[in-house]
């Protein structure tokens, strides 16, 4: 078997320059539209991580704010409720304390109408036996009565101080003798003349009826009363139990 050199030296630059060819016309546009799409590819992948990225951080912003509103949403529930509890007690202390004031109210409006009833029927009630007892001592005006006044008289102008007599001895408008009953003749010139003696003196004696003393025998002048009857004695009476009440 020969083998022809030249031949196959032919056919090796033929694919010396088929190689050559392809390599410039072919594989070098493939190769670089290859490396195109890797870069684009790459920039593609490299956005498309920017934007993974991005979305991660804007995630995690959302998540924070998110958490930061649930937060915040807890808090402002937190001190909605304190001010609800606050306002509340406040609202629940000051209707306790109007209460107690009614109620405390009440019981000094009660105590003291039943004080102010308790002193009206008291009064009532001395008013009542001062009545009955006036009714029952009208009824006893008697010679003796009178004469048992008479003495009460002189005794109380004796108690006296001797100015007090004297001043009233030296009466300019005069004495009024006051009694339940005219007194006869005699027991005029009677009390005329103890009461001179009592006094000290010749007082200007008038002598005047006044049935409400009920009975007694009493001096009186403008400015001056020597009570004694038992209207005066009723009416002290009176007095005394109103002020007991």
């Amino acid at each position: 078997m020969t083998i022809d050199w030249w031949a196959l030296g032919l056919q090796a630059v033929n694919v010396l320059i088929l190689v050559w060819l392809l390599s410039r016309v072919f594989w070098r546009p493939v190769a670089g539209a290859i490396a195109r799409r890797q870069d684009a590819a790459q920039a593609i992948l490299g956005e498309a991580k920017a934007a993974q990225t991005k979305a991660d951080e804007t995630l995690a912003e959302l998540t924070q704010a998110r958490e930061g509103i649930a937060a915040e949403r807890e808090t402002v529930l937190a001190e909605a409720t304190a001010a609800a509890n606050t306002a509340t007690t406040a609202a629940m202390d000051e209707a306790t304390g109007k209460a107690e004031k009614l109620v405390a109210a009440a019981r000094l409006a009660i105590d003291r109408d039943t004080d102010a009833a308790r002193k009206e029927n008291a009064e009532k009630s001395a008013q009542l036996s001062v009545e009955i007892a006036l009714k029952l001592l009208s009824r006893l005006n008697t010679q003796n009565l009178q004469a048992a006044f008479f003495d009460l008289l002189v005794d109380a102008i004796a108690e006296m101080s001797q100015n007090d007599r004297a001043a009233l001895a030296g009466t300019e408008n005069g004495i009024d003798v006051v009694s339940a009953v005219e007194p006869g003749d005699t027991d005029k010139a009677k009390i005329t003349k103890a009461v001179g003696q009592a006094l000290g003196g010749s007082p200007d004696l008038r002598f005047v009826t006044d049935p409400e003393l009920i009975a007694g025998l009493e001096l009186r002048t403008a400015h001056f009363v020597l009570h004694n009857s038992w209207q005066s004695d009723l009416a002290r009476i009176l007095k005394d139990l109103k002020h007991a009440a």
